[in-house]
């Protein structure tokens, strides 16, 4: 069995309210064992015999789409590229009071990012500051700024995205790598 994390995009916005059970109940229909949320129904963890990401995710946003009604995009990663992220330090030198250190995934590394970084997002002080993998890092600085990297980075990159706070990502490593 290997344990991923699925990170589904905009799951509770709006008129969507999806509650942990439910979404608990869709992931184990589709066989995965040992499901459970992490702060947030957001995040999901779970345990399958596959070993292809791509294809689990696929799995997932159909069977999401047809419990839901709508579609759900989905970033699924193994602990171990979790604690690759964290590894990786992406905010070392990056302190500053009441900032927030976030990771956003992308679906996949485009050849070009088309953005020089490190970037600030135009009329605020968030910053994109490096890209790593499948992944984009930034910090934010309070006064609703936490939405600015996701929100920017789709609109540049033409693709959807999301985003986590990297206190998320070290929670879920902690908790979770330690009872794989």
């Amino acid at each position: 069995m290997n344990r991923f994390v699925a990170f589904l995009r905009g799951i509770n916005v709006g008129k969507h309210v999806v509650v942990k059970e439910q979404l608990t109940e869709i992931f184990m229909a589709l066989g995965f064992q040992n499901v459970s949320t992490f702060r947030q129904s957001g995040n999901v963890i779970f345990e399958a015999n596959d070993s292809v990401s791509d294809e689990i995710k696929t799995k997932i946003e159909n069977k999401l789409y047809e419990a839901l009604g709508y579609r759900v995009v989905v970033f699924v990663r193994t602990l171990p590229q979790l604690k690759s992220i964290i590894a990786l330090n992406p905010f070392k030198g990056q302190i500053a009071e009441g900032a927030s250190y976030l990771v956003t995934f992308l679906p996949s590394m485009p050849r070009t990012l088309r953005l020089q970084l490190p970037i600030t997002i135009p009329n605020s002080h968030a910053r994109i500051l490096v890209k790593a993998g499948s992944e984009v890092y930034s910090i934010t600085h309070g006064g609703g700024e936490g939405a600015l990297p996701n929100a920017f980075l789709e609109l540049r990159l033409k693709m959807k995205t999301t985003t986590r706070n990297m206190n998320t990502i070290k929670g879920i490593v902690e908790k979770y790598l330690s009872t794989a």
